[in-house]
């Protein structure tokens, strides 16, 4: 059993579930585990599992529009090397500094494999769920697809410096709150684009028919990628990237890019049924935990 197929089981146990996180007394709350393995290509430091993990966290918190105010994390390793785990807790400060969160500790444990468990929190007085998109509304993206794909490349290929560059995203938090007082739906992109306007179409009872050509690829992409489909795919459905998907009244569309820091991309509308990419199906693929 798959990632989607025990959620799918939970769903039926938990009610409710289905956010980016949950909603307690005004606060949202997330927690998220990455292991060596799946998560943390060789190369990767410390300092940017650290900001990464804790990141991931955060990049939940963004999704409901929340204002991020703290995380902890859980670090796991066969040992304890104190360099790593000093550049570890750093890049995790320094990720919560860089959204106005607090990084406030965590545990440590042994393990056999090098393994981080975060939590984050928020306060959102009106968090933004997935299920408000309603037929007409516009569907939008922060930023650009594909750096994570573009960085496991570069690890592959030894670039380190570059990968680790581009694997230290930057949480949407900022973002996430000038879009929240206007979106209807929105979640972050950590499945990758297909897969999430599949789930925000699920969560609304609408569908979504976008065009290709304004999906917005990171360069990076099309640099590693050798030809367009193939960058394309990359952008659409390796996730890990942490962007904001999100629907908004088209009227509502200029204030929330006044309000941005990032770019905002609009890459079609909702529409009553079907998820559909220049007219034709876009198949439901994206990342899934083993």
């Amino acid at each position: 059993m798959d990632e989607r197929a025990a959620l799918a089981l939970l769903e039926r146990e938990l009610d409710p579930v289905g956010d980016d996180a949950a909603v307690v007394d005004g606060q949202v709350m997330t927690t998220d585990m990455l292991h060596e393995r799946t998560d943390f290509p060789a190369g990767t430091t410390r300092y940017t599992a650290g900001w990464r993990a804790v990141g991931a966290s955060l990049s939940d918190v963004a999704a409901m529009g929340a204002e991020a105010t703290a995380a902890v994390a859980v670090y796991g390793a066969p040992t304890f090397d104190d360099e790593e785990l000093l550049a570890f807790v750093r890049g995790a400060h320094d990720v919560c500094e860089h959204v106005s969160a607090s990084y406030v500790g965590g545990d440590l444990d042994d393990h056999d494999e090098f393994t981080v468990a975060t939590t984050a929190l928020g306060d959102a007085t009106d968090p933004v769920l997935r299920s408000g998109a309603r037929v007409g509304d516009t569907v939008c993206v922060t930023g650009t697809l594909g750096r994570s794909a573009a960085a496991v490349d570069l690890f592959d290929r030894g670039e380190v410096e570059r990968a680790n560059d581009l694997f230290r995203f930057e949480p949407r938090v900022d973002t996430g709150l000038a879009i929240a007082p206007h979106a209807t739906a929105m979640m972050d992109s950590s499945d990758g684009l297909a897969r999430s306007l599949h789930q925000l179409a699920e969560a609304s009872g609408c569908g979504f028919a976008v065009d290709a050509d304004r999906v917005p690829i990171d360069e990076t992409v099309h640099e590693i990628a050798t030809d367009d489909a193939e960058a394309f795919d990359r952008a659409t459905t390796f996730g890990e990237d942490f962007e904001l998907v999100f629907t908004v009244p088209e009227t509502d569309l200029e204030k929330i890019r006044a309000g941005a820091d990032v770019p905002i991309t609009v890459l079609g509308s909702a529409v009553e049924e079907g998820v559909t990419i220049d007219g034709e199906p876009l198949a439901d693929r994206g990342y899934t935990h083993g």
